[in-house]
């Protein structure tokens, strides 16, 4: 029994391993699929996840292997309680795997969609001013972190540090972009019909 216990340890290592190197938390054997997780628009089907996946799996068998070896080999408890305290240490700790992984990471993940990154209209602030017909540097929020971008005037002039511009374009890594203030109409140029 011993030498069971020790082949789902190592094997449960083994998977996990793989399961963390790969990233995907699926685990194909053949024709069958463990864990396999189908995602929509707005997150995994029907907003649940299977328990029984590709990193659970491997837990439980290291955790069950691992507890019932050390078990047997301490001599304390006769066989079936081994078993027993092996397969709740199993649950246990492909449970708490499956809620930090599950219940805690994955529900903060979302699908990044190409209009969620779309430069045009993005509106920043120039970091390291641009100079006529010269490159600069812009930084602006995007997905909720702080980006930076080189940039480039639109029209070839000058935008000086820290002013408000917006990005018209983006071509091989440069922003285009045009002074905000250059894009307000004036007051001037109001014209309110009766």
């Amino acid at each position: 029994m011993q030498s069971i216990y020790l082949l789902c340890f190592g094997l449960g290592l083994v998977l996990c391993l793989l399961a963390v190197v790969s990233g995907s938390g699926h685990l194909h054997l053949g024709h069958l699929r463990f864990g396999h997780m189908h995602h929509g628009a707005h997150g995994p089907a029907h907003g649940l996840l299977s328990a029984i996946n590709g990193f659970t799996i491997p837990a439980f068998l290291c955790w069950f292997g691992g507890t019932g070896y050390l078990m047997l080999k301490a001599g304390v408890f006769p066989a079936f309680l081994s078993l027993i305290f092996s397969t709740l240490s199993g649950l246990g700790g492909a449970s708490l795997l499956y809620g930090i992984l599950f219940k805690v990471l994955v529900p903060r993940e979302r699908i990044l969609h190409p209009e969620d990154t779309e430069m045009a209209g993005v509106l920043a602030r120039v970091s390291d001013q641009i100079r006529p017909g010269g490159t600069g540097e812009i930084l602006f929020t995007q997905t909720g972190a702080r980006r930076s971008a080189a940039a480039r005037s639109e029209d070839g002039q000058p935008i000086p540090r820290d002013a408000e511009v917006l990005v018209l374009r983006y071509e091989r890594g440069i922003a285009y972009v045009r002074p905000f203030e250059d894009l307000r109409p004036h007051s001037s140029q109001l014209h309110l019909s009766d």
